[in-house]
């Protein structure tokens, strides 16, 4: 039997307490996930995925974030700063669901206090992780990760779909310093025309997390021919978010 059969078995069964709180519209949902997960052939790759998500009540991770944004006729805008993200606390819904609260920080300079930025929250279920940022929730991950394989994570918002993939399972990444043996990445998008480029990348370390994100949304200059196809930005930004370092 392939991999793919035991996890739509896995979802049913422990969503079974879950589904009994929800109306017919949750049932879609659920099963719309499990027929927009694609199947995967090396799904015995000893990982399960719930390592690249630990969500230890305490545990911070920092980051180093540069920001981009460019406006047609104006200097390119660039902004580096820091992220703190904290695991605050966990909890259960109404659903009966366990809910972890990251609290995120934010500070310029190393010597600076690190102050409030924002909050969401993580449900890591046992084949699929969920992600909820600003109102909406997305699937970030499913389990176990595998070569290609694909689904939608805006499945759980009105979003309208949008395939993620996952690339270089176990693969060894260097961001900075500090290098990371066991990492996946996801493929959020990665699209680029004549006119615009949309770009958004996320890599996750056994143990840590999330370590590297890019996510570049730009236009392209199309508005006369001796511009057309010379990458030259009319407007749009950038971001690139480095791990560096983790504790508790």
């Amino acid at each position: 039997m392939r991999c793919f059969c035991s996890v739509v078995r896995i979802t049913i069964l422990s969503s079974f307490n879950y589904l009994l709180n929800y109306s017919w519209a949750g049932l879609v949902l659920l099963f719309g996930l499990i027929s927009c997960t694609s199947p995967c052939d090396d799904c015995d790759n000893g990982l399960k995925g719930s390592e690249f998500f630990p969500l230890e009540i305490g545990r911070f991770t920092e980051y180093d974030v540069s920001e981009e944004e460019v406006l047609l006729g104006r200097p390119a805008t660039v902004r580096q700063f820091q992220w703190k993200e904290v695991v605050a606390e966990s909890y259960t819904d109404p659903a009966g669901e366990k809910v972890y609260r990251i609290e995120r920080f934010r500070r310029t300079l190393e010597s600076q206090p690190w102050t409030p930025d924002s909050t969401f929250t993580v449900r890591l279920k046992i084949d699929y992780v969920v992600r909820n940022e600003n109102g909406r929730d997305y699937v970030k991950m499913v389990f176990p990760p595998a070569e290609k394989r694909s689904w939608n994570g805006n499945i759980y918002n009105n979003l309208g779909e949008d395939e993620y993939s996952i690339k270089d399972v176990n693969k060894t990444v260097t961001i900075g310093a500090t290098a990371f043996e066991r990492s996946v990445t996801v493929i959020q998008q990665n699209d680029s025309t004549l006119v615009n480029q949309d770009k958004r990348i996320e890599t996750y370390a056994a143990g840590v997390g999330l370590v590297y994100r890019e996510r570049i949304n730009v236009q392209f200059c199309s508005s006369t021919p001796s511009c057309i196809g010379k990458a030259q930005v009319d407007f749009g930004t950038r971001q690139y978010v480095r791990f560096k370092r983790t504790g508790k």
